[in-house]
């Protein structure tokens, strides 16, 4: 059992997503003791951003590449190795400006890669990340869950059912921006959601 662990938000100890993300991994470390654990926050080890250069890097022939594309690419196949090898994904979440932060977006573009996380065929696109359980935290200051304002999930859901993931659940701590009551409201709200959907 190979358990992956991504933060994204780019708070330290005082992000709610990383707590619920780390109550997630603990359930899961309790049916499965034995688990190998491989943690990445994205905000102290950021991903760079898919430019140009990168690009260049990724369509290069690997024989061809210089040092500096070397190295580029490099970056992104240890991403690509951690969620290959990885059984459970859990990942937080954090709401920016209604969407995903930078953060995570970067890590989403590093994984998927043409021939290697997904392939096009005669009945188009396949995901080659297949077999796997991801679970994801979503905290939110305000309400949004099945709404309009919601692009978080749908995107995610989106982009990991592409890869082959398609066996996710969501775990939704919303209105921990709408005062201490509504905050301690969204946790136990999220921790309940946890011991429903994850199998200690």
């Amino acid at each position: 059992m190979n358990i992956l662990q991504i933060n994204s938000s780019v708070r330290a100890s005082a992000s709610h997503s990383k707590h619920l993300n780390q109550v997630i991994v603990e359930r899961v470390l309790s049916a499965h003791p034995e688990a190998n654990i491989v943690s990445r926050d994205l905000a102290q080890t950021p991903q760079p951003v898919l430019d140009e250069q990168a690009l260049q890097a990724l369509f290069t022939p690997a024989d061809q590449r210089n040092a500096e594309q070397q190295a580029r690419v490099a970056l992104d196949d240890a991403l690509i190795a951690e969620i290959q090898a990885a059984n459970v994904i859990v990942i937080g979440a954090p709401m920016y400006n209604f969407g995903v932060s930078a953060q995570l977006k970067n890590w989403v573009d590093a994984i998927a890669r043409a021939g290697v996380t997904f392939r096009y065929g005669q009945n188009g696109p396949e995901g080659l990340l297949t077999g796997k359980k991801v679970y994801v935290v979503l905290t939110r200051g305000g309400m949004y869950r099945n709404t309009p304002n919601d692009s978080q999930m749908p995107y995610l859901k989106s982009v990991f059912g592409f890869l082959g993931m398609t066996d996710i659940s969501f775990i939704y701590a919303e209105g921990l921006a709408m005062g201490p009551d509504a905050e301690a409201a969204a946790l136990a709200s999220a921790k309940q959601q946890i011991e429903e959907l994850v199998s200690a």
